[in-house]
């Protein structure tokens, strides 16, 4: 079956509030709570063929908001991007984020029915772990017994020490760059605290900067965790032999018990565990190039023990990379950014030429099945939004070329199937991407939720015809052994070009033919070819097959068994996937 992902931002998912108000507070343009996941709105989710959620801002992170009445120290609102702030500065590895809650004093609870709830619609739940940084104000009220807060124990009179948690700059003060908050807080006690300086000393090395005055586009609200590795890149801990690559999760385990880890690796794995128990299926994992891979052979071999069907995804950016983190890190899934995403967005905006579909496919052949296909994300720009396509149909091709290229994973965004544009200015941050820092609406999806109903029907019409596509293509079976024949058709078939892309997924007894049209004027007529080599390997039991095509039920193809050839007229935007059963 495969992995289909609907990533999700909590605090924005049941918000019906519209007023979208420039860094308004939650109050003024109102916020999702956990309660928003209800049956109705699961079994929306569900009927697009997901199989896990990554519910995305649970963990509790810096804000700005009085909490203190739950023993909440307050965030500095000058250590916190946004007003609702990021997701990925925590402050509390072991607790959720009290805005979700409607009562923030049993948001465990709360969280813990959220999970059984979608246990119960047949889905799978997977949660952030941030591991290469933390919030500069972290404190946990919430950890297990004989658990210590980070950098609690740390010498704060070296650089560098193997069991600290951060690094320091001996000598030196933070010096945060010149900000402005674009709001004033309306808590009295907030309002004190953006008025007074934030004092570190020594100054901690930012989360992606070891210099003591970070940039306004540096990480700045956060600080770099050590995981043994001193300044000058050496790795102050036991490192793997290299024949570990081929050796599973429990032989990693037991390589690991009888070693001596930094502290950091021991906290995560406190963590984790504390997750798991939790009923948590998986992690997405922030930055994991940023940290060792050793770490990662440590950690997910202690949670694949705990949890064999865990499902464990990096952001992971570098191709060099991939291996070690799959193989030796032990990963399930890497994000395939760098490689199919940015090529299909190429083809999108800059029409650049289809065939480069085939040398992104090449890149990654023998780890296809691993790699993570997405064309939205937290991170990325949407697909509807005038800095991307301008028009969600225009990423639909790239859809049905991520959704079945492989058996790779494959990630919504919310929003994502209804079109979402992302036009609004809420405050920290810029248009084109759904804010993560800010209490914000998302105005298609409101739609769909239509005043909490989950049904879609405040949807306009195209955006129906949107998510219906959406629905058909992620409940087609596809699947088998990848077979280009793009470039043989690039070579024999006349009429046949760039702007459009044909593949063969091949099961024992049944081919999958899929052809996409990146156009969007276009349409394109002729007659698609089958490689002989490939068609004899078929052995079609009939001289001429007609075929439906699966997405629509639309009769409208012959094949022609003695030419291999199939007659193919294409639309602008359009995606044709046709099914073949073969003797073998």
């Amino acid at each position: 079956m495969k992995t289909i992902i609907y990533q999700v931002l909590v605090r924005l998912f049941g918000n019906t509030n519209t007023k979208n108000i420039p860094y308004g507070s939650r109050q003024e343009n109102g916020i999702g709570k956990f309660s928003d996941f209800t049956y109705e709105a699961l079994q929306g989710i569900k009927e697009l063929g997901v199989t896990h959620i990554w519910l995305t801002g649970v963990l509790h992170h810096a804000l700005v908001g009085d909490y203190t009445y739950l023993g909440i120290p307050n965030d500095f609102p000058y250590l916190v991007k946004g007003r609702a702030g990021s997701p990925y500065a925590i402050k509390d590895f072991y607790n959720v984020d009290p805005d979700l809650a409607e009562n923030p004093i049993n948001r465990l609870e709360e969280f813990a029915s959220l999970v059984e709830r979608i246990h119960h619609c047949g889905m799978k739940v997977i949660i952030d772990i941030v591991p290469n940084h933390i919030a500069r104000q972290y404190f946990t009220l919430s950890k297990r017994k004989g658990v210590k807060n980070f950098g609690e124990d740390d010498d704060t009179t070296v650089t560098y020490a193997r069991d600290n948690n951060f690094y320091y700059n001996i000598g030196e003060r933070l010096c945060l760059p010149t900000l402005s908050l674009g709001y004033t807080p309306t808590e009295p006690a907030l309002r004190e605290l953006s008025e007074t300086p934030y004092v570190e000393y020594p100054a901690k090395w930012t989360g992606n900067s070891r210099s003591s005055a970070p940039e306004i586009t540096d990480w700045y609200e956060t600080v770099k965790l050590n995981y043994g590795i001193t300044p000058e890149g050496k790795k102050d801990f036991d490192t793997l032999p290299s024949e570990f690559a081929q050796w599973d999760y429990g032989t990693h385990y037991a390589f690991w018990r009888s070693k001596i880890v930094p502290d950091t690796w021991l906290k995560f794995k406190d963590i984790v565990a504390f997750w798991l128990g939790f009923g948590i299926d998986g992690f997405r994992y922030d930055m994991a190039e940023m940290v060792p891979v050793e770490f990662w052979s440590y950690l997910n071999s202690f949670i694949k023990t705990k949890k064999p069907d865990s499902f464990l995804i990096a952001e992971v950016y570098n191709p060099n990379l991939y291996h070690d983190y799959l193989f030796i890190g032990k990963m399930d899934a890497l994000y395939d950014k760098v490689g199919l995403y940015d090529t299909l967005r190429n083809i999108i905006c800059y029409e650049q030429t289809t065939d480069s579909i085939d040398i992104a496919e090449q890149a990654v052949k023998d780890i296809a099945p691993q790699m993570l296909h997405f064309l939205e994300n937290h991170d990325e720009q949407r697909i509807a939004s005038d800095a991307f396509a301008s028009d969600a149909f225009r990423g639909l091709p790239a859809m049905t070329v991520s959704t079945y290229l492989s058996d790779a994973s494959v990630m919504l965004y919310f929003g994502q199937e209804v079109g979402e544009r992302a036009e609004q200015h809420a405050g920290f941050g810029s248009p084109s991407r759904t804010s993560i820092f800010d209490y914000i609406g998302v105005p298609a999806h409101q739609r769909w939720v239509n005043n909490k109903k989950y049904d879609g029907g405040a949807l306009s019409p195209t955006e129906k015809i949107l998510r219906d596509f959406y629905k058909r293509l992620l409940h087609l079976p596809v699947k088998g052994i990848f077979k280009n024949i793009h470039h043989y058709n690039r070579i024999h078939t006349p009429y046949y070009n760039d702007k459009v892309y044909s593949f063969v997924r091949e099961e024992e007894r049944r081919k999958w033919i899929i052809i996409v049209n990146f156009s969007r004027t276009e349409t394109f007529g002729f007659d698609l070819q089958i490689p002989p080599i490939l068609l004899q390997s078929w052995q079609l039991s009939q001289k001429d097959i007609p075929l439906t095509e699966e997405l629509y039920h639309k009769e409208q193809t012959l094949f022609h068994k003695e030419q291999g050839k199939m007659r193919i007229d294409i639309a602008p935007l359009q995606s044709l996937i046709f099914s073949i059963e073969t003797v073998s």
